[in-house]
């Protein structure tokens, strides 16, 4: 899920211009399979270059990995693939004006029978798509990146870590924090400095406006006809545009939204959790099938004890944003990828206090209480000067999008057997549980406990 202003819809185009088409550069009038699709197919790769193709080239693909992927040295995309003709005729022209041509497709599974040289392939559709492309993916003998959730049923997501397993193609799942230096940074002070000596509680949140939770359209012009959509499984442009909001092609918000949080939280807290109680409903949109608003509590045993926390995601206020908070005996950190990220520490004076926090000349009050900014990049050795990997981590901060580091991850791994994934597809297996069960709480109305056989695929 992009996590970017509501407003901008990629390459700075307003929510409007987007939507509407830019119909000025012609997109509408390029054929699938062009002039630079042909030139695509007889194109060459340099030795050593991954050669990849993407399968939903809308929002999230188009609009957020795509970019990114063009901002990395040794990968090369030979085909996209998108049901939507206006997506596939966009990214098309856009690609090859990156020098770039590619052949564009409505089937993955003809793409896959053509485009012989693909080397690996990132999957941004639906979430009921995700599956089945990934399955197909990876017994076509490529390694796949695949956006969260990892599907929208549990059995769905243990269909693709057995497909993975059996196949020995890597599977990396999308989400991206596993791969961000600022939550590498956290983890590492919570884990080394024992900033938060036990941790106790945690919460995280991520609250939405109104305007930004509104359903998406799209100019008559560009909607399909009623026998396309029906053909990939949709009644409506409505449908397909908004997914989301549809039990039959997703999880809701809390799976959409919290999987990137509820995925932290297990990470930090290197646990599974163990129950769950929710509630949640549809409070405001009354035309959507999946609630608009949720609210859980979770329990953990952790290796230093029993934890609780809060998740909740509100699609109908915007106050607080989204961040993750955890609270411990020596401590508090609060960390957010949010578009203006931040990572702060708050010291509980009671407790012995590392060195640096004395030394730190990033110190401000929130909430009546010290707040140590941890700058990336700004971070002192034993002798008080910025450290060296500090500042190399901060210069990356400040240049590249969160899903950059992961997919350089993702890539990294493929060249070089020694380059673990920091989000392979077990692991996001356990995250998929969790959001599930939410769900599953809320409807039953009580406190449900997790089998630790649940978490195993």
């Amino acid at each position: 899920m992009s996590e970017k202003d509501p407003k901008e819809f990629g390459f700075g185009l307003s929510r409007r211009t987007f939507l509407m088409g830019a119909a000025a550069a012609g997109l509408g009038m390029m054929l699938e399979h062009s002039v630079l699709g042909q030139a695509a197919a007889g194109a060459k790769s340099a030795p050593g270059t991954l050669n990849i193709a993407m399968i939903g080239v809308g929002r999230e693909g188009g609009e957020s990995l795509l970019p990114c992927c063009l901002k990395i040295p040794g990968v090369r995309f030979v085909a996209i693939c998108d049901i939507w003709p206006r997506n596939r005729n966009r990214f098309q022209k856009l690609l090859a004006s990156h020098g770039q041509p590619v052949s564009a497709y409505e089937d993955y599974r003809e793409m896959l029978a053509k485009e012989k040289a693909i080397d690996a392939v990132i999957i941004a559709t639906p979430d009921f798509m995700h599956s089945e492309h990934t399955v197909a993916c990876l017994k076509a003998g490529k390694h796949v990146y695949c956006e969260k959730e990892m599907s929208n049923t549990v059995e769905g997501a243990r269909a693709m870590v057995v497909a993975a397993r059996e196949t020995g193609k890597l599977l990396q799942i999308g989400h991206q924090r596993r791969s961000n230096p600022r939550y590498h940074l956290a983890i590492k002070m919570i884990d080394h400095d024992k900033i938060l000596g036990r941790p106790i509680c945690f919460h995280g949140q991520w609250d939405r406006a109104i305007a930004s939770s509104q359903d998406m359209v799209c100019a008559p012009k560009d909607a399909m006809t009623e026998a396309q959509l029906k053909k990939w499984g949709y009644d409506s442009m409505q449908s397909f545009l908004n997914w989301r909001w549809y039990r039959r092609y997703g999880g809701g918000p809390i799976v959409d939204l919290g999987s990137h949080q509820i995925d932290v939280f297990s990470w930090f807290l290197k646990a599974p959790p163990k129950a769950v109680m929710a509630s949640g409903g549809k409070d405001y949109f009354k035309d959507r099938e999946w609630y608009d608003n949720v609210m859980a509590t979770f329990e953990y045993d952790t290796p230093s004890g029993s934890a609780r926390g809060t998740y909740q995601v509100l699609t109908t206020t915007s106050y607080g944003g989204w961040y993750e908070l955890f609270n411990g005996t020596d401590g508090s950190l609060i960390i957010s990828e949010a578009d203006t990220p931040k990572t702060q520490y708050f010291p509980e004076f009671s407790a012995k206090q590392p060195s640096w926090v004395a030394m730190s000349s990033n110190v401000s009050q929130v909430n009546g209480a010290q707040a140590v900014d941890l700058k990336i990049g700004e971070s002192l050795d034993a002798k008080g000067r910025k450290a060296v990997q500090g500042q190399a981590i901060g210069e990356a901060a400040t240049t590249k999008k969160p899903w950059q580091f992961h997919l350089e991850n993702f890539f990294a791994a493929i060249k070089d057997p020694k380059v673990k994934l920091n989000c392979p597809a077990e692991l996001a297996f356990e995250s998929c549980v969790s959001v599930h069960k939410v769900n599953e709480a809320i409807a039953a109305g009580k406190r449900l406990e997790f089998d630790p056989k649940e978490f195993k695929a």
